[in-house]
């Protein structure tokens, strides 16, 4: 009876009899430990290489990975290195813009679970991922027996409670990952660059999903460790990483570069122009910038006569954009906007002419450069401030 009775007390309470609240706690402790595992160690060390992990945190995230997730680290690298390079196109393993937003989100781990049978896409992208004898005998051979390792932890620790630790446990990286990264974060966000990709930035604080929330800064600049860019944006996976390569057990290679601004030449040369073809993004952000100052402008000024700005205020929001990530119904109003407003109209003229100069394969360098100071002279020129002021700080800046 003694024994019956302390079966069914560890089966209520588990070994630690741990409170409701303590239950919660060490759940949020462990899924942030999964989720820091899948940003520092998959992705920004083994997926990009923007950094380089000491072998005793790379173990024990493969370790915790295993014991969390299940996942295999060629696996998961294969299949993000495969959405980069196929990135919006029908061969990308989870983009919603390919797939619809319903699929990505809601049966993203599918699609990464079929994407992982794909003998091709693990052959091609999974180059350099561990393959030591822990890696073929045990994290790959067994990866599901992990799991369930955790889930007996879980109900030795808790009891039956265990079992709902778990479940989160395992939804937490289908959810955040599959779901929230892979979906929202192509769908619905702000952008701070124009990257070639739908990518957006679903949060400017990167706590709950270990700073993934930035994922447009990620794709404009994919090599990078550190995800934030701007002052007000915060990457908790970067502190992690910071705190690690200072004492000795990690090393970055790579983060987002910066624009250096010199003195303003007397014409755009060919420094100017490495700068703007290696600094696109951030050169590109502060016209965008620029315009939509112009259109703030435009609007009060509709403002002061009494006029209705209603159109300009729907269509400010579009004028920085490429024409291929315009929505249709904004097209037209972007037409008019343009028509009654030569100021904007300029501006964006003079945008796309600037970015043709980095899309442009087959003039040379002396072209391109002469292409820039008919730029920056016709800018200069324009008798608008925004343009003016623009040329001045791109005659400035240097690789």
């Amino acid at each position: 009876m003694l024994l019956l009775n302390a079966g069914l007390e560890w089966l209520a309470h588990g070994l630690l009899a741990a409170s409701w609240w303590q239950i919660i706690l060490y759940t949020l402790v462990t899924t942030h430990i999964t989720i820091a595992s899948v940003t520092i160690y998959l992705h920004r060390h083994q997926a990009h290489r923007a950094m380089d992990l000491h072998a005793i945190p790379a173990h024990f995230f493969r370790l915790w990975l295993w014991l969390g997730t299940g996942q295999v680290t060629k696996e998961w690298v294969s299949i993000h290195r495969k959405h980069h390079a196929k990135c919006e196109t029908s061969e990308d393993p989870h983009s919603p813009q390919a797939h619809g937003i319903k699929k990505v989100f809601w049966e993203g781990a599918e699609l990464y679970r079929a994407e992982s049978k794909n003998k091709q896409t693990m052959s091609k992208f999974g180059h350099g991922t561990p393959n030591d004898w822990i890696e073929r005998n045990l994290y790959t051979r067994f990866s599901w027996q992990g799991v369930g390792l955790m889930m007996i932890i879980n109900l030795a620790l808790f009891g039956v409670a265990g079992l709902a630790v778990w479940a989160v446990q395992m939804m937490w990286i289908p959810v955040t990952a599959a779901g929230i990264i892979n979906g929202i974060g192509h769908y619905w966000g702000y952008r701070n660059f124009e990257a070639p990709d739908a990518s957006t930035n679903i949060s400017p604080w990167g706590i709950m999903i270990g700073g993934e929330e930035l994922h447009n800064n990620h794709h404009t600049y994919p090599t990078s460790a550190k995800f934030s860019v701007k002052p007000y944006e915060f990457d908790i996976g970067w502190g992690y990483i910071r705190a690690l390569e200072v004492v000795g057990l990690a090393k970055v290679k790579k983060v987002p570069p910066k624009l250096q601004l010199g003195s303003i030449q007397p014409v755009a040369d060919e420094k100017t122009l490495e700068a703007l073809i290696a600094h696109r993004y951030e050169v590109m952000a502060g016209f965008a910038r620029a315009l939509r100052d112009a259109g703030k402008a435009e609007v009060l000024a509709l403002k002061s006569r009494n006029a209705d700005s209603s159109v300009l205020r729907a269509a400010n929001r579009w004028l920085h954009r490429d024409d291929d990530k315009v929505p249709a119904a904004a097209k037209l109003q972007l037409a008019q906007v343009r028509a009654e407003h030569p100021v904007l109209d300029k501006m964006v003229t003079m945008r796309e002419e600037l970015r043709q100069m980095w899309l442009t394969t087959s003039a040379s360098r002396e072209q391109l450069t002469a292409d820039l100071q008919a730029w920056c002279h016709r800018a200069e020129q324009s008798g608008i401030a925004a343009l003016n002021e623009f040329s001045l700080k791109l005659r400035a800046a240097r690789a």
